[in-house]
């Protein structure tokens, strides 16, 4: 799905850009009145100490932008990646890709080696590219992190995340970043027990009763290929999607399970997870 157009990325620090950047966020996530997009003082004040603003154009037209700044995880030093945002035209065609590949160049020339940042386990797409294209592993899950949000993105349901982990110098990412190496097959996944397993219920996917007492190597945990429609046509599912998962991933990443994986079931609408144990598995688990 790399059909990027003719891409320019370079580092935005004149005002004016900055300004096209909160535009362009206020696009891509919908925000009813503006309050919840990056405010202009702190973008400019981050880049002075670090923070990392980037633009994709086409041409003159700011396309896509992210922003990263400098952070703290038991006490080394990271960056922290608040915002990608793609706009629609340029979506599933590699730019937001690029813009990442970019970010951590630049990290890597600060002396940095972690980028995190969330998204939402729900969210089949960004599971996907943050996993399988970017080779992000997740060991942290948080509930509710932002609350209630005015954008029709979060709409429904609430604002639970994992914690995407970006190891940039990792063989594995760079094998992910080369597509070398091995990425998930549909026999790993279908070897993997299944600890929630997704079911057809009218038009739409619903989750079966999760299994929190597995201890097997590898777990499969099924998430809907389109959350986003069933967060608009059936809320209350989309509410039981948000509370089956948090039971499983509450349950499991705190016993030492890692997400090292993504797989697309097309066929039956839906994703799956791969999760495997830390004290037993290697990164690249598929």
């Amino acid at each position: 799905m790399d059909d990027a157009p003719a891409i320019e990325i370079r580092d935005l620090t004149d005002l004016d850009d900055l300004r096209e950047v909160i535009a362009l966020e206020k696009h891509v996530w919908g925000y009813a009145d503006g309050e919840e997009a990056i405010p202009l003082p702190m973008l400019a004040a981050g880049i002075l100490r670090g923070a990392i603003v980037l633009g994709a154009f086409d041409g003159g037209a700011l396309v896509a932008a992210s922003y990263s700044f400098p952070a703290l995880k038991d006490g080394r030093a990271t960056h922290w990646s608040h915002m990608l945002g793609v706009l629609e035209p340029y979506r599933y065609r590699g730019v937001g890709r690029l813009v990442k590949l970019r970010q951590r160049e630049r990290a890597l020339d600060l002396g940095i080696d972690l980028i995190e940042w969330t998204f939402d386990p729900l969210q089949a797409a960004n599971g996907y590219f943050n996993l399988v294209r970017l080779g992000a592993v997740v060991e942290d899950y948080e509930v509710n992190v932002y609350g209630e949000s005015s954008s029709p993105l979060w709409q429904s349901t609430e604002s639970d995340r994992f914690i995407a982990q970006w190891n940039l110098r990792e063989p594995h990412v760079e094998r992910r970043l080369a597509r070398r190496g091995p990425i998930m097959r549909a026999s790993d996944t279908l070897a993997a027990a299944c600890v929630l397993e997704a079911t057809c219920v009218g038009n739409h996917i619903a989750p079966r009763e999760p299994d929190l007492d597995d201890d097997s190597r590898r777990l499969r945990v099924e998430i809907p290929a389109s959350f986003a429609a069933i967060q608009a046509e059936q809320p209350a599912l989309a509410a039981q999607w948000r509370a089956a998962t948090r039971a499983v991933f509450t349950t499991y990443l705190p016993r030492g399970y890692r997400i090292v994986d993504f797989w697309f079931d097309r066929a039956r609408a839906c994703g799956s997870y791969l999760l495997a144990s830390t004290a037993s598995a290697p990164r690249d688990a598929a």
